[in-house]
């Protein structure tokens, strides 16, 4: 029994991955809420604590990501949204670490498995 549960549990997973392999990719984050919790929905954010912006990131990780204005207080909050897609991809949702937790697809880090599967379980 526990050997077909085993096989069981093995074979979602790989379905899983190979169905939903780039569901990380597809957006789970909820850009908009991680705003609302750094900054109030702020995207031009500039409270003199060294974050700035919707996504609160700082000036060295701002240009260490791409962005192209000065601050990211003065991007747009779609600029400011690609630059966080780079900063998620490198650093993971501990970027943010209240905020991004709460806006990933069942409270789960983008790209885990847990990710995955409630991805998965929505589609059935």
């Amino acid at each position: 029994m526990k050997r077909c549960v085993g096989w069981t549990a093995a074979g979602l997973i790989a379905v899983s991955l190979v169905l939903y392999g780039d569901t990380a990719a597809a957006e789970p984050v909820n850009w908009e809420a991680i705003a609302q919790c750094e900054s109030g929905g702020n995207w031009a954010a500039d409270t003199g604590n060294g974050d700035y912006g919707g996504l609160q990131i700082t000036e060295p990780t701002w240009q260490a990501n791409g962005g192209t204005a000065g601050l990211p207080s003065q991007a747009s909050p779609a600029e400011q949204i690609a630059v966080g897609k780079r900063i998620m991809a490198t650093q993971g949702p501990g970027a943010w670490p209240t905020c991004a937790q709460a806006s990933t697809t069942a409270n789960a880090p983008v790209g885990s498995l847990t990710n995955y599967l409630t991805t998965l379980m929505a589609d059935v």
